[in-house]
């Protein structure tokens, strides 16, 4: 008896994916059949990385790329080809947070040539290069490009201002990038996650947990890398493709207006 044909595994690269929020929406998204191509600093992948990510059925694939190094995208996108012949999605989530927290009177134009580098100019170089690659490609898998932003795209933070300016161009970007691609049926989504339990966020946990537990996050907790990586294998999906264009706060709520 001859069974159903096997639809091709669909493909995902995810930037700044070893660890913290890139490697939850990698690990979600092998989990929900794709193959991964992860794109970081390193020189190499480690080892636990290509084992954690293959145990979970997944084809492995690493790039060293820095993002703001915009020659660099050609290779990146010509190494997912030839690892997989084909990108159904890229998660944008390579970032960087502020150099130094402190008076925006102080902001010194290297820290901000930085900030907006990485998570602006790279992303949106990147996010352009993506794009030209999916729209001459045939498949049988919904496409997306997904970019994590921040609450801070919206949610001033005074001592760290080059960073909520950075996602919040970036935001606009992908408001943008959603008109352009709705006629190919590409969806394009924003991600704005909140108090996430990171590498990153572990140097002020004490704060955030007073915070926290005082009612900051309406949800009372801790983001996990993991609700990100939910959500991004939710879209990837491409079940929701008409709300293509959409920002999803993922925050416990944190956002929502109050009196």
């Amino acid at each position: 008896m001859t069974g159903k044909p096997q639809m091709t595994r669909p493909a995902a690269i995810v930037t700044g994916g070893m660890r913290g929020i890139g490697l939850a929406c990698a690990e979600a998204l092998a989990d929900a059949s794709f193959d991964i191509l992860v794109a970081d600093l390193a020189e190499q992948a480690p080892d636990e990385l290509a084992a954690d990510l293959t145990a979970r059925g997944a084809k492995f694939a690493y790039v060293s790329c820095d993002i703001a190094d915009l020659p660099s995208h050609v290779a990146l996108i010509n190494a997912a080809m030839a690892a997989f012949g084909r990108i159904d999605c890229l998660v944008n989530n390579a970032g960087v947070g502020a150099v130094v927290r402190g008076d925006l009177l102080d902001l010194k134009p290297d820290n901000f040539d930085r900030a907006l580098g990485i998570n602006l100019r790279g992303t949106v170089f990147l996010s352009q290069a993506v794009a030209r690659a999916m729209l001459h490609e045939t498949g049988d898998h919904a496409k997306s490009i997904i970019t994590i932003t921040s609450v801070s795209a919206e949610m001033a933070s005074p001592e760290r201002s080059e960073y909520c300016m950075s996602k919040a161009a970036l935001s606009m970007w992908v408001k943008n990038l959603a008109l352009r691609l709705a006629p190919e049926r590409i969806g394009v989504f924003e991600l704005r996650p909140g108090i996430i339990r990171t590498d990153m966020t572990a140097g002020v946990s004490a704060r955030y947990d007073a915070l926290i537990e005082g009612g900051l996050v309406p949800a009372r907790r801790w983001g996990e890398a993991s609700d990100i990586g939910a959500m991004v294998a939710a879209l990837a999906a491409g079940k929701f493709g008409f709300s293509t264009g959409s920002i999803i706060n993922v925050d416990g709520a944190l956002s929502v207006p109050r009196l």
